[in-house]
Order: structure tokens, then sequence, then C-alpha cells
């Protein structure tokens, strides 16, 4: 099937207009382009221009400016991602077509481990605070490993900076919408060989205002406080040491929201948290040695844990009657290491190893009352283990740069037992994978630089898609497999990128082949029944592997300088995934869009922007695989406008207005039944300070 936009739902004729005026996706503020450096594609820092990766990169400037309350919606927009949400805080990041489970996630290189019952994982940390955001598009396994089919997302934070005396950042914002209110606050204390970062953040959300009404259980409370000590043994070696804290309450997921078994047509139950909560303790060293050959290493040692309450809510009884509560807990070792063996050659390697463990305590309360609760564990004492070996060689041949890579992982995993005790044996899994990477870029001028890839990335099975057999976030009962096997991708990218002072621009097309492709499989029937036993039969899903999956892209970018300090900007995706088995198109894929926007200096101390978000209509859906469950997607556009005053060279204050015309829609990956989607945000006001001290 050819990728085209035709805009055919998203596009009236003003649109069309500003399309023509107002090309967006974000721009720098500067007068010309700086090379954009990331350290997530290589593992090292390294400017995208020279690299045969597909990246993006968004920096504390534009995160201030997109005004976005989690990860997901700072990316949303962003050339070949897309977002699926099943609430307000729950807004999961898809890279190319495949989502939270195919995507590893980091916050300053460290992974975040967790069974993802509900919601997205990628919010248990504050944006506030972060620094810059890095994705790598694209299969990621030889620098990070199983789950990194679709690529990597790596949130940094600030780090302790060893700079005598004290500063203090700040920042505060007010969405009309919400009616909800942010604050972070980062303070660097620097005296000699020793600097301690501290930064805090909290956010009190109501439940937000669409076009058609507030959209309840929509709102959250939501606290983090960061720190960092760093010890510098000589102008060569540190040792860190971080701590991170985490805390989500009263967090509702009104996509999850299903009908009963008990009465399907008069009750539904709700997903919804209580309390969630992530801390994370890292030790580390680093050194950085300089010389005629630089070498450069990190070590460090982390405990991570994910502590989830995840409650079933009776919305005809007005109580809970499944409560879920489980820590994912994880102890991880990561050592990394590049070396300039050669002028030619940067030779890196590393070796990461983590284990994550989980022993769910679920409670259900039986029919008809449902007033009487029981123990029904999912599983027992499950345990994944991950270690795994890389090593990478970044070659410069003249105006050639190749970046080679090849990984050996290997992944094991048990269970005491799952289905509330039923089952004791056959639970121990394990898988191997071979990872490899090899691209080359070549220079023909600083704005013409085409480049070729291949990556082999893999996935294996997740613990609750093993052993957890119950209700899921998007409200179906769900039998465990333990007999799931791992994913497996292959891709092929062909692009070109370049730049200059006032022109950026990158242009790319993938082929991704994916094996054992895993995603859950309704059942019916006899089928149902015996997987999900009979009170659950009408809403029963299995984690299965397919023979393959295919997805295919186009992903373009562009900024051009078009007078001094006035840019233009342009964002582009088009994808068509094939469930090869079934010959239709692969459920849940996003729908093609363009972001489009300006931005400028409108007077010596103000700068102004205006965006447009065209996304087209999406009627390719996997019909026989959900049996008519996965409905079409009207089009849709949004504008956003928004200047930013510099009060002084240390402060300033943003308005912005999102959705301008209140426009009444909902993306084609929220989760929801059909016509009950959850709905975007309606037109809204923020109002944000950022300071200096």
């Amino acid at each position: 099937m050819p990728l085209h936009l035709p805009l055919r739902d998203a596009a009236p004729p003003i649109a069309i207009a500003l399309l023509c005026a107002f090309p967006a996706a974000h721009a720098t503020d500067a007068d010309k382009i700086l090379p954009s450096v990331t350290v997530t594609a290589t593992g090292y820092a390294m400017a995208d221009d020279e690299t045969p990766i597909a990246t993006t990169a968004l920096d504390r400037t534009e995160l201030d400016r997109r005004g976005s309350a989690n990860v997901g919606e700072a990316l949303r927009g962003e050339p070949g991602i897309a977002v699926a949400s099943d609430s307000a805080q729950g807004q999961n990041p898809v890279i190319r077509g495949l989502g939270r489970d195919s995507i590893v996630l980091l916050v300053d290189g460290m992974r975040f481990n967790s069974a993802q019952p509900a919601g997205a994982i990628a919010s248990f940390m504050s944006l506030g605070l972060a620094e810059m955001v890095e994705v790598v598009r694209g299969g990621a396994s030889v620098l990070y490993g199983t789950g990194a089919l679709g690529g990597a997302i790596n949130v940094l934070l600030p780090q302790a900076k060893f700079v005598d005396g004290a500063r203090i950042d700040a920042g505060a914002r007010f969405d009309s919408a919400s009616e909800g209110l942010r604050g972070t606050a980062v303070t660097n204390i620097g005296h000699g060989d020793h600097a301690l970062m501290i930064g805090v953040s909290t956010a009190r959300i109501g439940d937000y205002d669409t076009p058609d009404g507030k959209a309840a259980r929509t709102g959250y409370d939501s606290d983090a406080l960061i720190g960092q000590y760093r010890f510098r043994i000589d102008g060569e070696q540190q040792l860190r040491v971080s701590a991170q804290l985490h805390r989500d309450e009263d967090v509702w997921y009104p996509g999850s929201t299903r009908p009963h078994p008990s009465n399907p047509a008069s009750r539904s139950t709700t997903v919804r948290s209580p309390g969630q909560e992530r801390s994370l303790f890292e030790l580390g060293y680093s050194l950085q040695a300089g010389g005629d050959r630089p070498l450069n290493l990190d070590v460090r040692l982390y405990r991570q844990n994910m502590q989830r309450q995840i409650f079933a809510y009776a919305n005809w009884l007005g109580r809970d009657i499944v409560t879920t509560r489980v820590d994912f807990e994880t102890d991880g070792f990561d050592a990394r290491g590049d070396w300039r063996v050669h002028p030619q050659h940067l030779l890196s390697a590393g070796v990461n190893a983590w284990e994550m463990r989980a022993d769910p305590n679920r409670q259900m309360a039986a029919a008809p009352a449902f007033a009487t609760f029981a123990e029904n564990a999912p599983f027992d004492d499950a345990r994944v283990r991950a270690i795994g070996a890389y090593v990478q060689d970044d070659m410069r041949f003249g105006a050639l740069n190749v970046l080679a890579g090849l990984r050996h992982d290997k992944v094991t995993s048990d269970a005491d037992s799952m289905s509330n005790g039923a089952r004791t044996t056959g639970l121990a899994g394990a898988d191997s994978a071979l990872s490899g990477s090899l691209g080359a870029i070549y220079r023909i001028t600083p704005l013409l630089r085409p480049y070729a890839s291949y990556a082999r990335a893999f996935r294996a099975p997740g613990m609750r898609e093993r052993y957890e057999s119950g209700l899921r976030g998007d409200g179906y009962f769900y039998a465990g497999s333990p007999e799931v096997e791992a994913e497996k991708a292959d891709q092929f990218e062909l692009g070109i990128k370049g730049s200059s002072d006032d022109f950026a621009y990158s242009l790319s097309a993938y082929h991704n082949r994916i094996d054992n492709y895993l995603t859950g499989r309704i059942l019916s029937g006899a089928e149902a029944i015996a997987a999900c036993g009979g009170p659950n039969a009408a809403n029963c899903k299995k984690n299965v592997n397919l023979g393959s999956a295919t997805i295919r892209g186009i992903e373009a970018s562009l900024r051009w300088q078009i007078a001094r300090g006035h840019w233009l900007s342009a964002a582009y995706s088009a994808l068509r995934g094939d469930n090869d088995d079934l010959d239709e198109p692969l459920f849940q894929m996003p729908a093609d869009e363009l972001s489009l926007g300006w931005t400028g200096k409108v007077l010596d101390a103000v700068r102004a922007d205006f965006t447009l978000r065209l996304v087209d209509r999406q009627d390719r859906v996997a019909s026989v695989f959900t049996r008519g469950a996965e409905d079409e997607t009207a089009g849709f556009v949004t504008a956003d406008a928004g200047f930013t005053v510099a009060l002084d060279r240390t402060q300033s204050l943003r308005v912005a207005v999102r959705n301008l015309a209140d426009k009444t829609y909902h993306e084609h990956l929220a989760d929801g039944l059909s016509g009950q989607e959850l709905r975007a945000v309606g037109r809204s006001l923020q109002v944000s300070w950022r300071g200096s001290f």
C-alpha cells in the first residue's frame, strides 16, 4: 500500500492556507542552527548529522515551550512518534508503530523496569525536572538489550556541577483546562571537589475540560524529589551518589472502562491507582582520561522500585472489587567505556545486567454481592534476569563514517506459581539473542549526507505476558502464556540529512520485519472459556506470537531560517503495518500526520510561535484480528499559539493557548470503548514562568 497523506478529514481550506504560511515542529531560538548532539544513539556525545541513526532531541527550552505534562505529550508530533493514552497521566510514547513494551525507557541511562499494568511508566518522573529528552528511532538492542525493537527514550535529569557557590533554577505553570498548578526548583551547590544537586517538583491537576465538558477522573497529584552528590577524586575521576523519588496519587485510567461480565449492559469497571511510587538509588564511578588515546569509563550499581496499586473500581457499586498491590524491584549493574584506539576508530564496549522481581498481592471480591474478598494471585515470586555485553566501533574514513555493533543477551524468567497457585510447572523460560547494527553516512557536503543502516533487535516476553492471568488496563482479562517466545526484528533504513547555519533537514524510509510478533489476541467461545474461565470468556485475550509483522514508513523534518530570527519547520510521519499472518493492517497503527509552525522574534524581548498539527483519518484497522473491535478514527487539525517574554537575563514569562479552535477529537491510539474513547483537552490557556537565582 503506498504511503500518502491526503488529509481527507483533517484539513479544511483555512488549514491548507495556514499550512503554506506556517510550517513547524520545533525550532531553535538562536540565529543559527547548532548541531544536535545526543548521547543515547551511540553511548557517547555525537552530533546527529554524523551518525547513520534517526534521532530526536528536545532541550529544556523546547520542553518549556511545549508546556507538556509528561514525556509522551512532549514528543507528540515528532517524526515517527505517536502517543497511546488511557488517561491524562498515562501517555505512552509509540515509536514507528511499536508501543511501550517494545521501547526501552531510561532515566540518565538507567532503564525503567516495570510490567506496566496500566498507565505510562514514562510518567513516573517529573518532566519539569528534565534537562533533555533524547529518542533513538529504530532498533537499539546493541546498546540497550531486550525491548528496544522500536527504539529508546532517555530522559536526562540535572547533574551536580563543580561550580563554586549556589544557584537555583525554578519554574511554575498554570493550565486553565485542568485548573492545574505545577512547580519545580533545582539547586546546585558547589565547593572545590564537592558538588550537590537537589530538585523538587509538585503538581496538583484537576479534571480537564474538553469541548464537550469535563473529562471525569483525569486529575491527579504528583510529587518528585531528585538529588545527586559528586566527589572529584582528581582531574579525571569522579564518584557520584544519586537518588530519585516520584509519587502519584489518585490516578484514574478512564480509557480502561469496560463492561463487567456479571451484567455487561449496565455494569462497568474502571482501573484506578490510589497511589504509585518510583524510587531509584545509584552509586557510580566515572573516568575521563586524556592523552593521545583518550579513554572514558562509567560504572554504576543501582536499585529501582516501582510500587503500583492497580484497583478495579465497580462503577455501579461505587467501590473497588479488585485490588492489586505489587512492587517491581530491580537491581542493576552497568559498565561501559569508549577508547580512541586509533585516530580513525572509536571503540566502545559495555556490560549490562539486571534482575527484576515481583510478587503481587491481588484480592478479588466474589459475585454476586462483591462484598467478600479472597486472594487471587496472578503469580507468585516471579523473576526476570538479563545479562548482555556489546562492542561497537565508530570508524572514520575521510568523509565516510561507519558505525558497527554486536551484542549478545540472555534473558531468563521463572515464577513459583501462576493462576493463584494452580500451575507450578513449566514456568521457566530462557531466551538468547544476538543483536547487531551496521550503518554508514557519507558527507558529500554539509547539506548532503546520505546514510544507510541495518539493525537487528529483540524483545524477550515480559513478566506479565508470561505469567499473569487477570484484568489488564485495557479492560480485558488476559490468560498467562509461559510458552510465548522472544520477538526478533530486522530493520533496514535509507535516509539523507544535512545542516547549515540556517537550514537543517532529514528524510528517511525504513522497513521493519518482526518475527514472533507478540500481541494480545481476542478469544471467544470454547477457546475463551478454556483460557480465561467462564465468567471472563466474553472479555478474554491471550498473549500469542504471530508468525510475523511488517512495518514500513517515511519520516521527514525541516528547519529553515527565512529571515533573521524567524524560523519555519515541519515534521512528517507516515507508516503502514501489516499482520502478515492475517493479511490485514496491524493492530493500533498511528495515523499519518504533519506538524507545521513558525517561531520568531516580534519585539526585542518577545518571541512568538504558532503550531499546526494535521492528523489524517485512520481507516486501516485490524478487523479480523480484533473481531471488529478496532474502530476507524476521523482526522483532525489542532493549532497552538504562544509568546515568551524575556523579563531579564535570568527570567522569562510565557503565555500560550493550546487547541485554539477548541477542537473535539481523540487520537487513534486512545483507549476506550467504541464511541467512549478519552477525548483530548479542549482550549486551554497556559501561563508559565522560569527563572534563575
